[in-house]
């Protein structure tokens, strides 16, 4: 059933966007007039973070309002949870038509985890169809030039933004919307960029100066971090691009405009479903929000994209921007949130039954300014490590055997340190808050664990009887194994 006035959702998220690269966040090089509109009209938190460091294992998350230790995922392929819940399917079963339109990399094989649960799922496959047949090549995720594979490098699109992921994302979001007439509609709208690869339309890439000053973190010390973080700083400022010139400097100084170029790109395709909705008279019955699955590093710490993630706020916290009805307008929020927060939020936001299977928080009451935090902290998961996040500490929390012998781990002091200077972990006089992160880690961990069976005998360790079956670790040998191989990406799921 409807709740008596219902409100349209729309969540709009892009893929590996920094928390802080945006003008409302006071960045002082991203050019983001629509996000800054959006931040105008309602609340942007700046203390959101993701649950996971990489795609779909956060944004299972974000769809199921889910914790990673619950769901199960951790990677970015496998086979769907088809007995897992999702926000989409639930507004659907009440009244809404439900969209999924844009990125979904989702868990697909052998058929779409959410086949059921939405009206309508466009993804890359549908786009990469309508612009060949005008002949002419995808190249979000990869360039024509390099047989369409993933290319770590930045130029400015062959297509324009009308032919981008991103515009034609927006065109099906509108034609979704209007065929619906006035039937509430609840919808994700999920951008590629900024994401590799770096490719935004000609227009946004020339807002750019080609010497633009890098990031203030860019060539920061890194003497005090983890293994796999130097490693991976090493590793970038000896790269060549693919394309010329491809000395590293010059090939670093044209990914950090290319990514600014993306967002940018991204932003007036928001900027367009916003003057949609506005148009149509449907803006002011319409709950939007703004968020990524997680952030990126882009050349910030020296570093290319997202590898190791789990280390860096750069990563861990996201962009989140809600407004709508009854949304506190020109706001901004410092209370801890997560992006499982979501789920529950917009059913209560929608009035509709609260669900049993989230692990999120409202956050109805502070975005009607009628109550201060729901949480005392924030948690990012890999499999083999935990970020945490309360008060003014981060702890990244390392298994004894991940780096040898050696006792490995991060503190920083995010309000008086927030670019992460200074790994305060190994000092004596920061003995008693690495004990208490670990504390709150363990209490953490157990409160939140969804427990699938009590006092009933053993059982084989299957996820919800999907077939999601544990296997043992041995972080070490992954991490040599990944240097020796070169393949620097399994450094994500440290």
């Amino acid at each position: 059933m409807l709740s008596p006035s219902p409100k349209n959702i729309l969540f709009l998220l892009s893929d590996q966007h920094h928390a802080d690269h945006m003008g409302c966040a006071g960045h002082p090089q991203a050019i983001t007039p629509n996000l800054d509109r959006l931040a105008r009209m309602g609340t942007r938190f700046t203390q959101a973070y993701t649950q996971n460091p990489i795609c779909l294992p956060s944004r299972v998350s974000l769809l199921s309002g889910q914790y990673c230790h619950n769901h199960g995922f951790y990677g970015n392929h496998a086979s769907p949870p088809h007995k897992l819940p999702s926000f989409l399917g639930y507004f659907r079963q009440h009244g809404y038509r439900s969209a999924l339109i844009g990125k979904v990399h989702l868990p697909d094989q052998p058929e779409p985890w959410l086949k059921d649960h939405v009206d309508c799922l466009l993804d890359t496959p549908q786009y990469a169809k309508w612009i060949r047949d005008r002949g002419k090549e995808p190249d979000h995720i990869g360039w024509p030039e390099f047989g369409g594979q993933h290319t770590s490098d930045a130029r400015p699109s062959d297509l324009s933004f009308e032919e981008s992921f991103e515009g034609w994302s927006v065109a099906k979001a509108r034609e979704f919307i209007e065929a619906g007439g006035e039937t509430p509609f609840c919808m994700e709208l999920s951008f590629n960029r900024p994401h590799h690869s770096l490719t935004p339309a000609r227009e946004f890439w020339d807002l750019y100066p080609e010497d633009l000053p890098m990031p203030d973190t860019w060539q920061q010390d890194d003497a005090g971090r983890p293994p796999h973080f130097r490693n991976m700083v090493a590793v970038t400022s000896k790269y060549e691009g693919p394309v010329e010139p491809r000395e590293n400097l010059t090939w670093q100084r044209r990914n950090w405009k290319g990514y600014l170029a993306c967002i940018t790109h991204t932003d007036h395709a928001i900027g367009q479903i916003l003057d949609y909705l506005e148009e149509s008279g449907k803006l002011k019955d319409t709950i939007i929000i703004y968020g990524s699955d997680h952030g990126g590093y882009h050349h910030n710490h020296g570093i290319l994209e997202k590898a190791p993630g789990i280390c860096s706020d750069a990563v861990c916290k996201v962009p989140f921007i809600w407004a709508g009805a009854g949304i506190r307008e020109s706001t901004t929020c410092d209370a801890l949130v997560e992006n499982i927060d979501l789920v529950p939020t917009i059913a209560d936001l929608a009035d509709l039954p609260p669900m049993d299977w989230v692990d999120g928080t409202s956050m109805r009451p502070l975005l009607e300014g009628t109550g201060d935090a729901i949480k005392e902290e924030a948690v990012t998961e890999n499999p083999r490590s935990k970020a945490i996040r309360w008060d003014n500490w981060r702890l990244v929390h390392y298994p004894r055997g991940m780096f040898g012998n050696e006792d490995v781990g991060e503190l920083y002091d995010i309000i008086k340190d927030p670019n992460e200077t200074t790994n305060l972990y190994a000092s004596p006089a920061y003995r008693v808050v690495v004990e208490e992160g670990r504390r709150r880690l363990l209490e953490w961990t157990i409160r939140t664990r969804r427990i699938r069976c009590y006092h009933g005998g053993p059982h084989n360790g299957e996820y919800a009887g999907d077939g999601f079956l544990p296997r043992k670790l041995d972080p070490e040998k992954e991490i040599e194994e990944a240097n020796r191989k070169g393949e620097i990406w399994r450094l994500n799921y440290m």
